[in-house]
């Protein structure tokens, strides 16, 4: 009875709900009638296509052409300071349209969905998961996660360790320098920008273990390299990388 009741009670209130309060798809502004459904429509979130078939075996490059996943030129040449780094889709349509609402115009509750959908796409690639001691999220300095309200790799990185049942370490990596963001720079100017910008706060607690760092977007993997070589001088013996989408 208490029961029945309880769910009379909850179809009532999301009547009301969307009566008084309609909520539409900030895509493509469709009503949201589906309990679960939060600023993005579920179809809409169907409609992204996740992973890609060729990519570089390194640093995770997507390839243009439809071929078996190898290493890139640069990655033949000179290995990063990761051993492995992948996205979960690129960074185009609903995908990109996503993961500028989650930052720049502040829909939170993104973050979460964003870190299901790297894991529907790669959360059973051993290379990435395999033997990972704790996750890391890629920080923003002080100054400028007041000036957004919140860090959007944190809430991805927190999502993802829940999600896997591995320890999350987002006070260890650091950001000492508020430089200018990436996205102002040209791709020359990126890696100079980012160097010394990170440092590691106790240092002891990743040392011979292996770490996956976590951020929303990779484009020339700038941010991705220096922090993977801040964790490896403190001790990382293993760094890997996941970023929800590739440039």
């Amino acid at each position: 009875m208490i029961s029945s009741l309880s769910k009379k009670i909850s179809s009532y209130s999301k009547l009301a709900e969307l009566i008084f309060f309609p909520s539409f798809c900030e895509l493509c502004s469709s009503l949201l009638e589906l309990p679960q459904e939060r600023v993005i429509c579920h179809s809409c979130w169907k409609s992204i296509r996740t992973s890609h078939p060729s990519y570089c075996l390194c640093c995770g490059r997507f390839f243009e052409a439809l071929e078996k996943p190898h290493l890139c030129q640069d990655c033949l040449q000179k290995r990063p300071p990761f051993s492995h780094h992948r996205s979960g889709g690129k960074y185009k349509g609903r995908l990109k349209d996503i993961i500028i609402l989650y930052k720049y115009r502040h829909f939170q509750v993104l973050g979460k969905d964003l870190a299901r959908l790297v894991d529907r796409a790669l959360g059973k690639e051993e290379e990435i998961w395999g033997g990972v001691d704790a996750i890391v999220p890629v920080p923003l300095h002080p100054k400028r996660k007041k000036e957004r309200g919140f860090n959007q790799a944190q809430i991805i990185a927190k999502e993802l360790a829940r999600i896997k049942g591995i320890e999350l370490m987002d006070q260890l990596l650091v950001k000492t320098k508020n430089v200018p963001p990436q996205t102002s720079l040209r791709i020359e100017e990126r890696v100079e920008n980012v160097s010394g910008a990170f440092g590691v706060a106790e240092g002891e607690k990743i040392k011979e273990r292996i770490v996956l760092l976590v951020d929303d977007v990779y484009t020339t993997g700038s941010t991705i390299r220096e922090c993977c070589s801040v964790l490896r001088n403190a001790g990382a013996i293993e760094v890997r990388a996941l970023t929800v989408a590739q440039a």
